[in-house]
């Protein structure tokens, strides 16, 4: 293939497009190229990582440039583009800057978290193209620091994610503010009845693009669910990791504690990761991205709200630590990877005691999965050993004169298997260590005579035993992970775990009467991975007063 794929293109993208080494369109691309589309509104479908970005770019630029090679000195903005998150925003800006760079585009952002005095500045010395989240661009609007009045196309970029997020009435807002005649563009991964009539009141006899079915599932995603006792749940990412060995990994969680949790383990283990999650800072956010963008990181940990419409270079590997609520999360999780052509693998982890919701939402999301368990310790030491031989192999450079003085020396002292053994270790010690994994079943619960009572909480209870665990709504308590921790350290079963109540400061937890006693015993022995989680008996006020 050649350039010639894109030779619908505006003569000026084209240029900047080969510069840039892009040889063939993606399906997406290539479709709004299409004669038919030329000045039409667009409402276009297609999954994550197509290529939308530079796809609504090669689709406005006619609109923007005319038959001119560069664009008029900037005063008002001429298109407008609309993201659901920061870092899909700032993303997009830097797309179009290259892509437009040769017409001498000045790409503006305007995006919640970053020094709204910067972003005003920016649009009083002028900008071609605008691109921001719903809310901050509104703020700009209502404070006139955004004029629209010239505005030629407007883009919708994951318009479905907005949606989600709750932004409808501000793009609402923000629609009703651009002039009547303007093109729109809508693009979304899937169209839900919102979506269409979103467009059905904001676009005007808008061309239907979809270059994949919306319930198809993505062709370059290999699914894996995992079945995994929640207290080997760190254990097995740790495992998944070192197993697939990728340049990057994302990990989802379901709580921000969560996120801090298991960043600190797998920070402890050795890996390079950055947490992303709604409890930080922008600098702090870009510092993470760019870590993982320059390969100074290769894990991140996040919330869903934290990865919407993220994008990461070379990321091959999306783990779902915590289940997702609904099939649409579990698309929009998978979908950070395998992206543009590339392949990617998704693994779901099911805790034995949710699988049959797991099945459920599989089904739903229309996906071919393959049920396995978690790599074992020997199986990373396998895959270790099948990477360091094709490293080995691979490497067909001729050996500099003093390599070669230095081999020979080593083999006067050692062996060649020895030197092999050597060189096997020194690769294996600059890794995280694998974990050795039970993934046996659990055994089924001790019958208890009766069910058990919800006692109420002001007095302890009189159906289970109640304990107390130092963490509440301050430090986002959430049952769902701290139930793993329970098991784990109390050497019990979720059967066993009656009501739990979360406080502002701590949570009550009621416990089984039968496995009280030695729950009470097993909690007392260390653990290293919930250092700042302390269980211990609960005694209500009366019951510890002394007599008088």
């Amino acid at each position: 293939m050649t350039a010639s794929t894109f030779a619908a293109a505006h003569p000026t993208l084209l240029a900047a497009l080969t510069e840039r080494g892009y040889l063939e369109p993606t399906p997406v691309q290539a479709a709004v190229l299409e004669p038919e589309t030329a000045g039409k509104d667009l409402l276009v479908s297609a999954q994550t990582g197509s290529g939308k970005t530079v796809a609504y770019g090669l689709a406005i630029a006619t609109t923007l440039l005319g038959d001119e090679a560069r664009l008029p000195a900037a005063r008002e903005p001429l298109a407008l583009v609309v993201a659901p998150t920061r870092e899909l925003a700032l993303q997009v800006q830097r797309e179009l800057e290259w892509l437009f760079g040769k017409a001498g585009a000045k790409v503006a952002s305007c995006v919640g978290g970053m020094d709204i005095r910067t972003e005003h500045r920016a649009l009083d010395r002028g900008a071609h193209v605008v691109v921001g989240t719903p809310g901050r661009l509104r703020d700009h609007l209502d404070r006139g620091r955004l004029d629209v009045t010239k505005l030629r196309a407007v883009v919708l970029d994951e318009a479905d994610e907005m949606l989600d997020l709750g932004f409808r009435e501000d793009l609402e807002h923000i629609l009703g503010a651009t002039p009547e005649e303007r093109r729109t563009l809508l693009f979304s991964a899937t169209l839900p009845r919102e979506i269409a009539a979103l467009a059905k009141k904001h676009q005007r006899d808008a061309l239907r693009i979809a270059t994949s079915s919306e319930h198809e599932p993505h062709g370059d995603i290999e699914y894996l669910a995992v079945p995994t006792p929640p207290h080997e749940r760190d254990h097995a990412i740790v495992n998944l990791l070192r197993y697939f060995d990728v340049r990057g990994a994302l990990v989802f969680c379901s709580t921000r504690e969560a996120v801090r949790h298991l960043h600190g383990n797998l920070l402890e283990r050795g890996f390079s990761v950055v947490p992303l999650s709604g409890e930080l800072s922008q600098p702090e956010r870009t510092r993470a991205l760019q870590a993982l963008r320059d390969g100074r990181a290769r894990v991140c940990v996040a919330t869903d709200v934290a990865a919407r419409g993220l994008d990461l270079p070379d990321l091959g590997l999306v783990i779902h630590a915590d289940l997702p609520n609904d099939p649409q999360i579990l698309t929009h999780r998978s979908g950070r990877t395998g992206r543009a052509g590339r392949k990617g693998t998704c693994v779901v982890l099911v805790p034995f005691n949710r699988r049959g919701y797991a099945e459920r939402l599989l089904g739903a999301a229309r996906v071919k999965v393959d049920w396995t368990p978690p790599p074992s310790a020997d199986a990373v030491r396998a895959k270790d050993q099948e990477r360091i031989v094709a490293e080995v192999l691979a490497s067909s450079d001729a050996p500099a004169d003093d390599d070669v003085a230095l081999a020979a020396k080593l083999l006067a002292q050692r062996t060649p298997e020895q030197l092999a053994a050597a060189l096997v270790k020194l690769h294996r010690d600059r890794l995280p260590a694998p974990e050795d994994i039970d993934v046996s079943p659990p055994p089924p619960p001790r019958r208890v005579a009766g069910p058990m009572r919800r006692p109420r909480v002001d007095d302890g209870g009189s159906g289970g035993v109640w304990f107390r665990v130092n963490v509440g709504h301050n430090r986002n308590a959430d049952p769902k992970w701290l139930v793993p921790i329970l098991c784990r350290r109390g050497g019990i079963t979720k059967a066993e775990i009656g009501a739990i109540r979360v406080f502002d400061e701590e949570t009550r937890v009621e416990i089984a009467p039968h496995a009280a006693a030695a729950f009470e015993e097993a909690i007392l022995r260390p653990d290293d991975r919930d250092r700042h989680v302390r269980i211990a008996r609960f005694r209500p006020y009366a019951a510890r007063r002394r007599p008088t």
